[in-house]
């Protein structure tokens, strides 16, 4: 039974239910524990959750289709009193969403992210604790989330304003930014291609938060705790980030000690940022495991809030509950049955009382810069450097990796195949002393990583991570992938120190490397005429079962998909990071042994092995444009017809296993989109096919023909086949081909962000997919604030 009334515009609706009309003793001692420590109430958020079920899809739109929201009608803000039990709703939108509540210090009112009934998208507002003076912070077309207040009077919040998609799914990703008290002056501490999110103050005023990022590796196992300053500098790693395979997330300082209790999400994460509770000292540094310590069995916790180092508020689905650092668990609050039935989960608890304010860390951001400065004391001190000699490395390549606009796919296509999930830009190279050090100079606010190269230009070293500097922030490290718990040796004065920051040099070539564009021309030279589709006076066809032609498969390119598919390149392959020296990138590749002459003399010229270097040790991508995304990718179906002429005429050597065996070949190396009449499954059993049999006790070759000519019904059949695939991908068109198109949602997602106009015809209006392309990142880069001398 409730009771309505309103107050102020905002709809209150307290419940008549609280523990005088009955508490269990699990209440009962769950309400004493908090009132012992001087909690009298609590505030918390109630909403429905999405089914989607991985942790970070919980506001906006599906990449794919906009109807799907990743949110649901249905919203409060809560006061519960711990003594009496009567929750009081400050928010009541049946039609709206509330999440995210923090207190402000002086305990008399609340900062939470609200979307209207109505309204698509969750802003920032703010509102007293007895539900009057509504105040909305943010506006504008995009997300706000997890904000928390500084103690210098400004927000911290997460958003969608970055303008990206998950590198591996359908939903936007979040990032940290910072605003005034009134959300003005917005700009971004985190640039992170994935999601910077669940951040909280820590009592030395540093942000703690989650950081998910994967630069050619693992895209589900690098989601740990990282901090950076409240003006975006000095991020590190806190904990967690040398093992893998745990989602870390709404870390949370426990008063009177240096320790946080964070929810460790198992494996990639689990719905709404449920796990396990466990409290992080890091007084070991970010590395040692023991320092972690899982204080419950129950999976499907969430939510924790540290009110002593033995008294923790957490959420289970539709409760909110109390337990201790042993894990002994008491119910505080059940959620009325009527809303549980309904999809309703409680979120979000915290004790409503005034608290103190954390150190306020003097800003280094200087916003009239454009880059920001990186002293590197020894490259060749670090983990996982064994071989390198000191000297070994002369270079830092400098890359920047790429936001993605929107995606479309839980995997890599057509980006690359099996390696990278974004596009990567070449900036440059900066040169190493003798004694290992380097100062440069690097662009602010983008997602940075490094290349060590020797004296030949080629990969020693790949960091799979990224950094970022702020607007005119210094920056140090020890070395390569050093341990964050040691220090730099003593007395050590690095030559880089004395000289002025090295500029980035730019590389030849281009900066985005697009393999239609600028690699297969380089094969089609120097390689094709004995590893194409077709006989020529050098040799082939398919010399040593390798095809290197432009030919269309069904996604890729013969070319691309062969040194991909025979491991003629090596690049990352969603494994873990921080490789071995020389075992990925431009040193480990086996094609640039195979064009320096020593194979059938192929030697191609110097620039064009340094286009080939550049090209793999920037992730070898296929398409240089995001455009290529959720497009020209086909599928090659055999109908009844052709499947029995596979069968019968290649079963023999070809037939799969299993129930039903039939004849399958890769659509990416069999069939030619391109020339239908040169495809292998043509060519080659035209031509002659040799294989094994035996004669006279002996194996022998056989050249055996499994078509008689080009008008056998059986090859008209196949080639009616791949003709039908070519159709459909010259209507739908590849990024390499005349007259292509992005799909809608990606020129959608460009008018959104303000790079198309809003009255741009996405059906007839011209488009230059590289350019569009270029103008969106160009859009994301920091310009210098005329006038701004330092700080914020």
């Amino acid at each position: 039974m409730t009771r309505w009334s309103i107050t102020c515009g905002i709809m209150i609706c307290t419940a008549l239910s609280g523990w005088a009309q009955g508490a269990d003793e699990s209440t009962r001692k769950a309400a004493a524990a908090l009132q012992k420590r001087g909690v009298n109430e609590i505030i918390f958020a109630t909403r429905k959750v999405d089914g989607d079920g991985h942790w970070y899809a919980n506001f906006s739109y599906s990449s794919k289709n906009p109807k799907r929201k990743y949110y649901h009608d249905g919203g409060q803000l809560s006061r519960l009193n711990v003594k009496t039990g009567k929750v009081t709703h400050l928010i009541d939108d049946p039609k709206g969403g509330v999440r995210d509540p923090q207190v402000h210090y002086d305990g008399k009112k609340i900062l939470f992210s609200y979307r209207k009934g109505g309204q698509p998208y969750y802003h920032l507002y703010e509102i007293n604790i007895d539900g009057s003076g509504l105040k909305q912070i943010t506006t504008g077309k995009h997300d706000e989330i997890e904000a928390i207040y500084l103690p210098d009077g400004d927000i911290v919040f997460c958003t969608s304003r970055s303008n990206r998609f998950v590198q591996c799914w359908f939903t936007r990703v979040a990032n940290i930014y910072r605003c005034k008290a009134d959300g003005s002056d917005a700009r971004p501490l985190s640039c992170n291609l994935e999601q910077d999110n669940t951040p909280w103050l820590l009592p030395d005023g540093r942000i703690l938060h989650q950081r998910w990022e994967y630069i050619d590796r693992s895209r589900v196992r690098f989601h740990h705790l990282w901090t950076m300053n409240p003006d975006g500098t000095n991020q590190a790693v806190y904990y967690g980030n040398m093992h893998p395979g745990i989602v870390m997330l709404d870390a949370k300082p426990i008063p009177g000690t240096q320790k946080v209790i964070s929810s460790f999400s198992p494996g990639h994460g689990k719905k709404e940022h449920a796990g396990y509770m466990t409290i992080v000292d890091p007084r070991n540094g970010p590395d040692d495991k023991t320092m972690a310590q899982k204080i419950n069995k129950d999976v499907q916790l969430r939510d924790p809030y540290a009110i002593s180092t033995d008294c923790f508020l957490v959420v289970r689905d539709t409760d909110i509950r109390v337990i201790d650092d042993k894990g002994a668990s008491d119910m505080l609050y059940k959620l009325p049955a009527e809303l549980a039935r309904q999809g309703m989960k409680v979120h979000e608890p915290r004790p409503l009382q005034a608290r103190k304010r954390e150190r306020v860390i003097p800003s280094r951001v200087n916003l009239a810069k454009s880059t920001g400065t990186l002293m590197l004391q020894d490259v060749n001190i670090g983990r996982n450097m064994k071989g390198v000699k000191r000297g070994d490395i002369k270079k830092l390549l400098v890359i920047e990796a790429l936001p993605k606009p929107v995606n479309f796919s839980g995997t890599m296509e057509p980006i690359t195949l099996g390696g990278s999930f974004t596009l990567e830009r070449v900036l440059g190279t900066v040169p190493i002393e003798e004694d290992g050090s380097a100062s440069f100079e690097v662009p602010a606010l983008r997602s940075i990583f490094f290349v060590a190269l020797d004296a030949n230009g080629m990969s020693v070293k790949r960091m799979q991570s990224f950094m970022a500097v702020q607007p005119g922030e210094r920056l140090s490290c020890v070395g390569c992938h050093e341990e964050r718990g040691k220090t730099a040796p003593p007395g050590v004065r690095s030559k880089a120190m004395f000289r002025p920051p090295s500029k980035i040099t730019p590389c030849p070539g281009p900066e985005i490397y697009d393999f239609p564009r600028d690699i297969q021309p380089i094969l089609d030279k120097h390689c094709v005429a004995c590893h194409g589709a077709t006989k020529t006076a050098k040799g082939g066809p398919y010399a040593g079962k390798i095809l290197l032609d432009g030919g269309r498969g069904a996604t890729y390119s013969h070319g691309y998909w062969t040194l991909h598919a025979k491991k003629l390149v090596s690049d990352g392959d969603d494994a873990n990071g921080n490789r071995a020296p020389r075992t990925i990138g431009s040193s480990a590749s086996k094609i640039m042994t195979l064009i320096d002459g020593s194979h059938y003399k192929v030697k191609v010229s110097e620039r064009e092995r340094t286009l080939i270097r550049l090209w793999i040790d920037s992730a070898a991508a296929y398409p240089g444009t995001y455009a290529a995304l959720g497009s020209g990718m086909v599928r090659v179906h055999a109908n009844a017809t052709a499947q029995k002429v596979l069968n019968e005429r290649c079963g023999e050597c070809h037939k799969s296993g299993g129930r039903r065996p039939a004849v399958k070949f890769s659509p990416e190396i069999t069939f030619n989109l391109t020339d239908p009449e040169k495809s292998l499954v043509l060519t080659m059993p035209l031509n002659g096919m040799v294989r094994k049999v035996k004669k006279n006790g002996k194996m022998v070759d056989e050249c055996v023909k499994i078509f008689k000519d080009a008008k056998d019904p059986g090859y008209q059949e196949i080639l009616k086949m791949i003709q039908g695939a070519k159709a459909q991908l010259d209507k739908i068109k590849r990024f390499d081909m005349p007259g292509f198109r992005p799909n809608v949602h990606y020129l959608r997602e460009m008018k959104v962000y303000g790079i198309l106009p809003a009255d741009f015809d996405i059906a007839k209006d011209p488009i230059d997919a590289y350019k569009i392309d270029r103008k969106y990142w160009e859009s994301h880069w920091h310009k210098p604030v005329k006038g701004a001398i330092g700080g914020e």
